[in-house]
């Protein structure tokens, strides 16, 4: 690869960070605005909703990428809310599964379809055969970094 080629590629790199970083920041501020909860709260609440029969702590954090920590300190504040119910799992006292309630999962729906008129808003200036494209293109990309980490082309490279 040629030095044209890997700016390009860093170019592009920058430019997908850049457009995902404005538009988790326009929803950041409307999500605390509209009903006075975090983007992190959402996705919580996102992923146990995808989830129908709950989800112990370790793969809520892993779904979410992010640590056990930042997980149960969402999980406990959403608990105090009657959000979500924490139940220890009987196969193993160590593990704490947690799935919406009846209240959280009336209070994300409604956030859901906000959220989602949100995000259309966002990027109704696009034209619908580009949208296609880049949502095909980006998920191509994904698969893409996806093999070149699992086969070391990421470590090899870097020698």
């Amino acid at each position: 690869m040629d030095a044209q080629d890997s700016r390009e590629r860093l170019r592009l790199w920058l430019r997908l960070l850049a457009a995902s970083n404005e538009i988790e920041r326009v929803l950041r501020r409307r999500i605390r605005a509209e009903f006075g909860t975090t983007l992190p709260r959402f996705d919580v609440l996102a992923a146990l909703d995808r989830a129908p029969n709950g989800l112990s702590m370790s793969e809520l954090s892993r779904q979410l990428m992010v640590t056990n920590g930042n997980t149960t300190t969402i999980v406990a504040a959403l608990a105090e809310e009657e959000l979500v119910q924490r139940t220890v799992a009987p196969h193993d006292r160590r593990s704490i599964s947690v799935e919406l309630t009846e209240s959280g999962r009336d209070r994300f729906e409604r956030m859901a379809d906000v959220h989602a008129h949100w995000v259309t808003e966002l990027l109704a200036g696009i034209d619908e055969a580009d949208v296609d494209q880049l949502s095909r293109g980006l998920h191509e990309v994904r698969l893409v970094i996806q093999a070149n980490a699992e086969t070391g082309a990421f470590a090899e490279g870097m020698r």
